[in-house]
């Protein structure tokens, strides 16, 4: 698998291979994109390929971790790894992420391991691994993908509830799809490497999950902190410039009755978290706002963001005690993103959801509606006829604060807890 805008793909992915591990199958996860954090501790092997980026939704030009296009020989050196494993592995199961229905620019790395794979095992059972909302290509690339799978694959794992959210709102499912479709549930969180490694806003943790829950970090920023996962240091959070002046809002850092605004790990929350300091200063002065930004936020971008926010907006890093402060807040303020409908289910929470939308992505702004037709959350635009202003918002909020705490939303979430049986069914059909 490879990530490349954010992190929500690699920590799927870890859901995934914790959860297969956790039903009995040795598992050995091959990662493409930027490390994360060190996955020594993890109880399935990992393999690190020479990694690759990009930068905004440009996902035509592939980047190294320098920022620099890719060359021919990294490509090979991506695809041989990927081979070498499969002939040393033999593998019974192979899953890969997302591919066919995206990563198209990655074809060639997919297609030489699942070869390699059917060389070493001929009985190897090729899945596909798909969240619950996909991006809807063109329809020549619609026909290259369904090609694909019914020449090379077995079955497509879909991560996500049909009743809450089907593929077919997002991609033309056909009669022969359909009949490869296996609905898994939403994968959260199942299996703990530790106290030391909490799992940010927006990187799959929930709370009251059991109590190995695992933790997922990144590597350490050039403070030389270890953060957890794009954006939550492990180390002591330093109080925000807001704080250190104000006794109210330090006795507030367990989020109590805040507004908490969150944006993941990458830097597509910008324009959230910008426009949520605007509306902060039109409405109650004595409300607190508290801002989470990834590592994905540039420290250019976080301190412009700290030096506009009046004295009742705390901006911050993302913590590794988000579930807690989400638990306690008085209203969510966040994007869409897939680990957003557990969060917001488990904590059962007020929320309003401003779904990512720049380019042609689309799959937040489908989740954001069903999230609303479910009553989790409220949906804003950001872009768009219907795009939010300040004002707008500032008054969606106050409505939001008014209301009541959703209903509980019956959803399954019990992906983890299904998908070893289901894959294990799988491997028994083919005898």
């Amino acid at each position: 698998m490879t990530h490349l805008l954010g992190s929500g793909h690699l920590v799927r992915a870890a859901h995934l291979a914790r959860a297969l591990t956790e039903g009995g199958f040795a598992v050995t996860l091959a990662s493409g994109g930027m490390p994360l954090r060190a996955m020594a501790d993890e109880p399935f092997a990992f393999v690190q390929l020479p990694p690759v980026q990009v930068e905004g939704v440009d996902f035509r030009n592939l980047l190294d971790e320098d920022g620099r296009p890719i060359t021919a020989s990294r490509r090979a050196e991506r695809q041989a790894v990927l081979a070498g494993l499969a002939t040393t592995l033999r593998p019974d199961v192979v899953i890969t992420e997302h591919f066919p229905f995206g990563r198209r620019q990655l074809a060639d790395e997919f297609l030489g391991l699942i070869a390699a794979a059917k060389a070493a095992n001929p009985r190897a059972l090729v899945l596909a691994s798909v969240r619950d909302v996909l991006v809807t290509p063109r329809p020549d690339r619609i026909a290259e993908a369904e090609a694909r799978l019914a020449e090379l694959f077995d079955g497509v794992l879909v991560h996500g509830d049909r009743d809450f959210l089907p593929l077919e709102a997002s991609w033309p499912v056909s009669p022969a799809l359909a009949a490869r479709l296996h609905y898994t549930g939403y994968l959260a969180a199942v299996a703990a490497i530790g106290a030391g490694n909490p799992l940010p806003k927006g990187e799959g943790r929930v709370r009251g999950r059991p109590p190995d829950t695992v933790a997922v970090t990144s590597p350490p920023s050039p403070s030389g902190r270890s953060p957890a996962g794009p954006g939550a240091d492990t180390s002591p959070l330093p109080l925000s410039l807001q704080e250190r002046g104000s006794p109210r809002l330090a006795r507030m850092g367990d989020g109590s009755g805040e507004i908490l605004v969150s944006g993941g790990g990458s830097g597509a929350a910008l324009p959230l978290f910008r426009l949520s300091i605007v509306a902060a200063r039109l409405g109650d002065p004595s409300r607190c706002w508290r801002i989470l930004a990834g590592r994905g936020v540039s420290e250019g971008d976080f301190a412009a963001l700290r030096q506009s926010a009046s004295p009742n907006v705390i901006v911050e890093r993302a913590r590794p005690d988000f579930p807690e402060l989400l638990s306690g807040c008085a209203l969510s303020i966040s994007q869409a993103g897939y680990n957003t409908v557990l969060d917001l289910v488990e904590a059962g929470c007020r929320a309003l959801v401003m779904p990512f939308d720049e380019g042609a992505e689309t799959e937040q702004n489908l989740r954001a509606e069903a999230m609303e037709r479910a009553g989790l959350a409220r949906c804003l635009r950001l872009s768009g006829p219907e795009a939010a202003t300040a004002a707008s918002f500032a008054t969606a909020v106050a409505a939001a604060l008014a209301g009541d705490a959703p209903a509980g939303a019956a959803i399954d979430r019990n992906g983890a807890g299904q998908v070893s049986a289901l894959v294990k069914r799988l491997l028994a059909q083919r005898g």
